[in-house]
């Protein structure tokens, strides 16, 4: 339980202000955001499991004490990462095809070595567990982009996105710096 919860958690920080939740934003503005939500949930659903079990094998590769100390920096590198800020660079137009496999496909790979992608293979190696992990991020990813979806479309851009990312920020860096102090001392 704890590897769901704390899988949720960081996802569900990581992915706010993120490109892909941007991209949710900006497909729910076209699509109905039904299709959109469901698209992010197949996409997700298949990104985080291969996401998973690349960190699951990182376990059997290395001792695990090596894969705690990367986890934690990569934790505090993902704090960093949400500090800049991501924009869209067209992968909302890019795929032509009906609105769910548009979204499916565009998220799929927008996802692919995004910090939410890459906190997921954190967390898969840090647990050296597949289901509560894959769950926990995708339901996160689902929330965050639920929320961004919601949003977008009722409040559009006055909600103060710099606020929430310094404040995830700083939780990501904080328990890198835990994780990393425990790893060594």
């Amino acid at each position: 339980m704890v590897s769901f919860l704390t899988s949720l958690g960081f996802v569900l920080l990581a992915e706010m202000g993120d490109k892909t939740q941007l991209l949710a934003m900006a497909f729910a503005t076209r699509y109905i955001w039904k299709t959109v939500l469901w698209a992010v949930f197949a996409a997700t659903l298949i990104n985080h499991f291969l996401a998973v079990m690349v960190g699951n094998y990182l376990d059997h590769l290395l001792p695990m004490k090596y894969v705690k100390m990367a986890a934690s920096a990569a934790f505090i590198l993902f704090g960093l990462w949400m500090l800049r800020r991501d924009t869209l660079k067209g992968e909302d137009q890019r795929f032509h095809y009906s609105p769910f496999w548009t979204v499916a496909i565009a998220f799929f790979f927008a996802e692919m070595g995004d910090k939410t992608q890459l906190a997921t293979v954190a967390l898969a190696a840090e647990f050296n567990t597949i289901i509560p992990v894959w769950l926990g991020t995708t339901a996160a990813m689902v929330i965050a982009d639920a929320i961004g979806i919601g949003v977008g479309i009722v409040l559009g851009k006055r909600i103060p996105e710099k606020t929430i990312k310094w404040v995830a920020a700083f939780i990501f860096i904080a328990f890198g710096i835990f994780g990393l102090h425990a790893s060594l001392f």
